[in-house]
């Protein structure tokens, strides 16, 4: 079955707790989209071709249009479905709290159980990615003082519920902020659903707020192959770009070589030439034999760009 050009595309695995975000998210809208598992460590012959050589996941991809970082993702689906309303208030700010800080502390309670049952083809290809090592015993020491640090983060959610009394963070319906939040507990909880539940213990707020997501689902989920994806790239044009920022603070101007790459791990330059910029995200236009032009949308907060 071929992907039509207006269809979203999500590449992702099923046990990536970033993707889980998005996937989320797609259910809050009602969102039909098209799945394209990709494997969890490289090589990914159906996705780098996309992206000129960025691997993590998800990808998300609209035609020819290629939106990276699950922070991308769903803020181009938020502005595609705008109904019901997503991104309100501080949610982007919550996501990145849940990205970084309390998912580095999810990090070490997940790996530092598995110990070393963790393979090793996984922990070669997460020292490439992230370029420094995977240091499983280091994480088995840490994963018990993590505990603490881990129900401290839920405290949060716990608090905010309780005091506000809605049934979600920014009131009665549910917003990209739930989503967010909701990572790093479905990430434990699939894991480690004993650890998470003597975590969450006395959260009762939570408890509810936890089923009350879970109730979202996903949407309309269909698979698709990775060739279906990239033919549906190939035979489709990219859609038109943002409105250039002139108080870029880079000073980057649209048909500049740039070079993009995330600032914490996976930081693989993508090269290409510069369609616009905005205060949230940086469009790329690249040439490529296989696909021909692609556009490819990275967000400002969390990647650094310079002329190339």
């Amino acid at each position: 079955m071929t992907i039509g050009p207006d269809e979203i595309v999500l590449h992702h695995y099923d046990a990536s707790p970033f993707s889980e975000k998005v996937r989320a998210f797609l259910g809050l809208k009602g969102a039909a989209w098209r799945s394209v598992v990709t494997p969890n460590m490289a090589p990914k012959p159906d996705l780098t071709p996309l992206t000129g050589g960025y691997r993590r996941a998800p990808v998300m991809q609209i035609g020819a249009d290629i939106y990276i970082d699950s922070q991308m993702a769903l803020a181009e689906i938020e502005r595609r479905l705008p109904e019901p309303p997503g991104v309100v208030g501080p949610a982007f700010a919550i996501n990145l709290w849940s990205d970084r800080l309390w998912f580095q502390t999810t990090v070490a309670v997940v790996f530092g159980l598995i110990g070393d049952r963790i393979d090793p083809a996984f922990v070669a290809d997460r020292e490439k990615l992230s370029g420094r090592p995977f240091d499983v015993a280091a994480m088995k020491a840490a994963a018990t003082p993590m505990r603490a640090q881990w129900r401290g983060h839920a405290a949060w959610i716990e608090q905010a519920l309780t005091t506000a009394g809605t049934a979600f963070l920014l009131g009665e319906t549910p917003t990209l902020a739930d989503v967010c939040a909701h990572m790093n507990i479905w990430w434990l909880g699939g894991a480690f659903p004993a650890v998470a539940s003597e975590l969450l213990d006395g959260f009762d707020h939570l408890a509810v707020w936890r089923r009350r997501i879970a109730a979202l689902g996903y949407g309309l989920r269909s698979e698709a192959s990775g060739a279906e994806a990239l033919a549906a790239a190939r035979d489709a044009e990219p859609g038109p770009a943002p409105i250039h920022d002139p108080r870029d603070p880079l000073g980057l101007a649209p048909g500049a070589a740039v070079i993009v790459a995330a600032d914490d791990y996976g930081r693989d330059p993508i090269a290409g030439t510069l369609v616009a910029t905005t205060p949230d995200r940086l469009v790329m236009s690249r040439e490529t034999s296989e696909l021909g032009r692609i556009q490819l949308h990275f967000p400002r907060v969390g990647y650094v760009a310079h002329p190339g």
